[in-house]
């Protein structure tokens, strides 16, 4: 195989073509005649782990079809690459270090150099912790913290803002969380209108502490302590910060004991549960930060230890890989059925697209197959009076994992049984769909005329057949949670390994924020790069109102 030739998994499975085999015969096939045909089929397709549900059964699966998948994910060594990684092995091959997100949950006595760092840093984030909940930690007038703002982007965001608002009801109440990552100036300016600069503490969160985003905002934060009364030898007092520069974030005006660490072997996708997690263990306590914790450590023991056929993460990554390599999936879309959730799914557009968007393999040879799917919802029942529609009646195969829970927090019950109702029937509709015959007989049951039934009849068919996952959680807890978000977590890694890709580098979102920081250079001087397009000479002029 030569550097320019692309790369197909089928010339690497030999089990690819059972698979393409047993797509064609689901085309004499619905997902409702073998629920019919077989009554027990939903106790059959459906496994429980770490606290979870994973009812899998309106998938287009049989006996055949889960051994070739199976045997594909014996052929690409899946249980060994998930041993690889839970054993810290070199798994990101192309910076040449382990990912070791799953050393950040580790549960009893560090057993590695690694989990003695995170048994550390976990003994300064509860001092810290305890420090601003009791109030020792006070502010340039001497009172308490009150608001704490992260600031930070991408992994540095995502996951803390989602857990926090996923556990609204586990909030101490003691602080209160806020979070700001886009460089609009007014995301900064939203939040700073609702804080008391006396009272607010700023975490910076940034590796390099050179983000973009990250430093504009972080130093707009500072001029604004400035402006309103606190002096500049009291700064220390309302930042602290996140990072692998212990110099930069000094520079800054953060007192060296103030700084967190971050490590080269956890990707920032991945770091909600190190000391990124800060904002975390402020708004809901420690004690929660380490549940969440746990919950991931029961899904990674069970991600390392069940056999492929009862894998949770390996079986939904099979599933996803059935639709997307033969099935033409392009997109995939996650519908929590849970209002404090509805940061989930952009939480897992990062975490799944930034690992599997790809176009070369490990070894970086030319991909020809599908990398990554295109991660797309919201929360459930919004979607249903909006996108649903293509998702029932498009022309798209879209799978869809639905997520829902037994229990409420809230005290309006009749409501949540309704929200579970709204859930489960969206899964059964479209797996059942209706037809051309059903829609008439609707329509004249209604009082239509025979001849206006037949005209109206096919706008109202449903195709149905049309595949889901639904996750039950008992209730939303933080242990049910961490379980989640690593199940999802390893999901990926075990779509990384059957595509043959690495999912721990992220090297393509690097250009767009190399010449952002030329265009902005180029925006001061008023000098942009004559050998730059036209049309990003033509948007600087307009930006600049030159002629």
């Amino acid at each position: 195989m030569t550097a320019n030739t692309p790369l197909k998994l089928a010339d690497y499975y030999q089990c690819w073509s059972q698979l393409q085999q047993q797509r064609q015969t689901w085309e004499q096939r619905s997902l409702l005649t073998q629920f019919q045909q077989d009554p027990q089929r939903a106790r059959k397709l459906s496994l429980e782990a770490a606290g979870l549900y994973l009812d899998y059964s309106k998938n287009h699966l049989n006996n055949d079809t889960l051994d070739s998948l199976a045997q594909l994910a014996t052929e690409a060594k899946l249980p060994e690459a998930i041993r690889a990684l839970l054993n810290g092995a070199e798994v990101n091959n192309t910076e040449k270090r382990p990912a070791l997100h799953t050393a950040l949950r580790f549960q009893g006595q560090p057993a590695s150099e690694e989990e003695q760092l995170v048994a550390d840093t976990l003994a300064h984030m509860a001092r810290f912790v305890e420090d601003i909940h009791s109030g020792r930690w006070t502010g340039f007038e001497g009172g308490p913290i009150v608001d704490v703002v992260n600031i930070g982007i991408g992994g540095s965001d995502l996951g803390p803002r989602m857990v926090v608002d996923a556990l609204t009801p586990f909030q101490q109440h003691k602080v209160h969380a806020h979070f700001v990552a886009n460089i609009d100036g007014a995301a900064l300016n939203d939040v700073l209108r609702q804080v008391d600069p006396a009272s607010t503490l700023f975490i910076v969160a940034s590796k390099s502490f050179s983000t973009l985003e990250t430093i504009a905002n972080a130093r707009a934060a500072r001029g604004w302590l400035l402006d309103n009364g606190c002096p500049e030898a009291d700064i220390h007092k309302h930042f602290v910060a996140v990072s692998s520069r212990v110099d930069r974030a000094v520079n800054f005006g953060i007192a060296e004991a103030n700084i967190f660490p971050m490590w080269d072997w956890v990707g920032g996708r991945y770091s909600l549960w190190s000391a990124i997690g800060l904002p975390i263990a402020l708004s809901l306590g420690m004690d929660n930060f380490n549940a969440l914790r746990a919950g991931a450590h029961a899904m990674d023991q069970h991600a390392a230890n069940a056999p492929i056929e009862a894998n949770m993460p390996a079986l939904m990554a099979l599933i996803t890989l059935w639709y997307s390599h033969f099935w033409g999936a392009e997109t995939q879309a996650v519908l929590p059925y849970s209002h404090h959730m509805h940061y989930f799914p952009e939480f897992l557009q990062q975490l799944d697209m930034e690992s599997l968007g790809k176009s070369v393999c490990r070894d970086g040879q030319p991909l020809a197959d599908t990398s990554g799917l295109v991660i797309w919802g919201a929360e459930g029942s919004n979607g249903q009076h909006s996108f649903h529609q293509l998702l029932h009646q498009g022309s798209h195969c879209v799978p869809v994992d639905f997520i829902t829970t037994l229990t409420s927090r809230h005290n309006f019950p009749e409501q949540h049984r309704q929200l579970f109702a709204c859930c489960v029937s969206q899964s059964q509709a479209l797996m059942q769909g209706k037809t051309l015959q059903q829609a008439r007989e609707e329509l004249l049951s209604q009082g239509v005329t025979p001849a206006e039934a037949d005209r109206l009849a096919p706008h109202k068919v449903i195709p149905g057949n049309r595949p889901s996952n639904t996750l039950v959680i008992d209730r939303l807890t933080p242990e049910a949670l961490g379980a989640l978000i690593a199940l999802y977590e390893h999901k990926v890694y075990c779509l990384s390994v059957l595509m043959r890709i690495n999912a721990f580098d992220q090297w393509g979102v690097e250009l767009g924020k190399e010449l952002g920081t030329q265009i902005d250079e180029a925006l001061v001087s008023g000098n942009p790069n004559p050998e730059w397009d036209s049309s990003t000479q033509e948007l600087l002029r307009r930006f600049r109102r030159e002629s």
